[in-house]
């Protein structure tokens, strides 16, 4: 079982193109602090924009920096079911340890097209999966009930909840049972998702402060409550610092302030405004990040 601290990289870009060599260093700082896992092309590395061979080269980029020493959970969600499995197939032949898949969006399915969708990707693929539940970005919710019976799939292994809803957690674990995994999808919430039986957290702000997640998650696993407290109190600042604007312009922004990739979104993202950039900064400097 996957656990702990998983950094969902953003995509560094420079003159249009992926930044390969920035990339590659903020990996090697990554498993330098001590994150368990990195989750390559997912919202947060602006993966709507990137095109398929971008997203191979992206996933095959971190497989070869990580060289097995942390593994690699690519997203290859789609709101196309073959585009999925086609995503999919290609993070496994680069050799990807798992996949991270967004439940479809836009479409707007229901619970048994959700429920479908998953079976055939997990049906066309070796690699094990986790579920992403963000009804923020897709219009529907998948229900505890359709994540009970996706557990029950062998290579269906976990899912990453951003409901918003911890009674829906709750839910989650109790229909799912032990050895299907639940990861906070909200940084802000990953003391009280861990405390009630979640095993980690894909988190945003860990591009910037990856030693200090992994504290905080490591700090949960142990059940060391009190520090957890402590540890999650410290970070709260610097967490809604992460949500001024939409991810991942904030937690971009900030790498760039510190000198780890170039300020460059692809449209429609475009950088920090003026108000929002210089709160940030701020953040940043009350933790001497910059």
């Amino acid at each position: 079982m996957l656990t702990g601290a998983m950094t969902a990289l953003v995509t560094p870009f420079r003159a249009g193109e992926v930044d390969l060599r920035a990339l590659g260093a903020l990996v090697e700082e990554q498993i330098a602090a001590g994150v368990h896992a990195l989750v390559p092309c997912g919202s947060t590395g602006e993966a709507a924009t990137l095109t398929h061979e971008e997203h191979v080269a992206v996933v095959r980029e971190v497989v070869r920096v990580a060289r097995g020493r942390v593994p690699v959970i690519a997203g290859t969600g789609s709101n196309s079911t073959a585009e999925a499995i086609r995503l999919t197939r290609g993070a496994q032949d680069v050799g990807a340890s798992a996949a991270l898949l967004i439940s479809p969006y836009y479409n707007k399915p229901t619970q048994e097209g959700i429920y479908r969708h998953y079976v055939a990707v997990a049906e066309a693929t070796k690699l094990p999966l986790i579920l992403y539940n963000i009804q923020g970005r897709t219009a529907s919710n998948i229900t505890p009930e359709t994540i009970g019976r996706l557990s029950r799939v062998p290579n269906i292994v976990g899912v990453k909840e951003a409901s918003g809803s911890l009674a829906q957690v709750l839910e989650v674990i109790a229909a799912a049972g032990p050895d299907f995994a639940v990861y906070s999808g909200d940084d802000v919430l990953t003391l009280p998702i861990m405390a009630v039986g979640g095993k980690g957290v894909i988190a945003v702000g860990s591009n910037v402060m990856p030693r200090e997640y992994a504290e905080l998650a490591d700090a949960l696993l142990a059940e060391s409550l009190e520090r957890a407290r402590s540890l999650m109190h410290r970070l709260l600042p610097f967490m809604n610092a992460m949500a001024l604007e939409v991810n991942p312009i904030p937690v971009k922004t900030a790498l760039a302030l510190m000198g780890r990739c170039a300020e460059e979104f692809r449209l429609p993202l475009t950088c920090m405004s003026a108000p929002a950039r210089t709160k940030l900064e701020g953040v940043l400097r009350e933790y001497d990040l910059v």
